[in-house]
C-alpha cells in the first residue's frame, strides 16, 4: 500500500535488494548507532563494497559514510545466457551531537561490516536538557 501511495505521489520507497535498501540508483546501507559511556559506536552493513570504494569523514558534528558498489553476475546454461550488472552509490550523514577531537575516531572494516568507535570529548555536553515552554 505504501508503495502504491508513493508511486502516486511520485516518490520512491526504498526496496530491499540483496545487500542494501535501494532508492532509485542510491543504495542505503543499514546503520546501527549505540551510545557508550565514552562516546558512540556505529556499525554499517556494506557487503560487497571494497575498502578502496569506501570513504569515511567527519565534517563538524556529522559523520559521513559514502561509497560505491558494483557487481557483475553471469550465468550460462544450455538454453540461455544471462548477464547482470549492478552499480550504485550511497552516502549516509549521521549527526553525532558533538565534534570529535582529532584522532578520536577508530574504524574497522571486516566481512562487509564497517565499525566505528568515536570518543566524545570531555567538554562535550551529555544527557538531555529539559526546556521550559512559556505559554501566553
Amino acid at each position: 500500500m505504501a508503495q502504491m501511495l508513493d508511486h502516486l505521489r511520485g516518490t520512491a520507497t526504498p526496496q530491499p535488494t540483496e545487500d542494501f535498501f535501494s532508492s532509485g540508483s542510491m543504495l542505503v546501507p543499514a546503520i546501527d548507532v549505540a551510545e557508550t559511556e565514552t562516546g558512540l559506536e556505529i556499525s554499517a552493513d556494506i557487503p560487497g563494497v571494497s575498502e578502496e570504494n569506501l570513504d569515511v569523514t567527519v565534517q563538524g558534528d556529522t559523520l559521513v559514510i559514502k561509497g560505491e558498489k558494483s557487481t557483475n553476475k553471469e550465468e550460462k546454461e544450455k538454453d540461455f545466457h544471462l548477464v547482470e550488472r549492478r552499480h550504485g552509490s550511497f552516502r549516509r550523514h549521521i549527526p553525532l551531537g558533538f565534534v570529535p577531537d582529532a584522532g578520536a575516531v577508530a574504524a574497522d572494516f571486516s566481512n562487509g561490516v564497517l565499525t566505528l568507535k568515536i570518543d566524545r570529548p570531555e567538554n562535550a555536553a551529555t544527557g538531555v536538557q529539559k526546556v521550559d515552554i512559556n505559554t501566553s
